[in-house]
């Protein structure tokens, strides 16, 4: 199953339910007047967008995720590479490394991700 797209705002409102699941509704709601500055039925409304689009389910007047916050950031990212870097990921590595110093530990750790990688872990 294809992870859902999840839009700027969405994805905010989706890291306080990731934070706070299970959670109730009106919990949610008053969350999201705190954080993000939203009216009650704002909240409401992407609640039931979001759950429409099987992001998340509303049983009961409580809210939990479907779709898990790596989920969500792997879809996000594979999006990108694909439009941005013509699904090149030494492309996309190659643009990020120019623009941003790593440190030695940064790259042990992301050689250490290569190897675990081609020993199939």
């Amino acid at each position: 199953m294809q992870t859902p797209k999840i839009f700027e705002s969405e994805y905010r409102f989706c890291l306080i339910l990731w934070e706070h699941e299970p959670i109730k509704s009106s919990e949610l709601v008053n969350l999201c007047r705190e954080q993000l500055g939203w009216k009650p039925t704002t909240t409401y409304t992407v609640i039931k967008r979001l759950s429409e689009r099987g992001v998340l389910k509303n049983e009961n007047t409580v809210v939990s995720a479907l779709v898990s916050k790596d989920e969500v950031q792997a879809a996000e990212l594979n999006e990108m590479v694909e439009k941005t870097f013509e699904g090149s990921l030494p492309a996309f590595i190659a643009a990020f490394t120019k623009h941003k110093k790593m440190s030695s530990e940064e790259l042990d750790e992301l050689q250490a991700m290569i190897d675990r990688y081609r020993k199939g872990e």
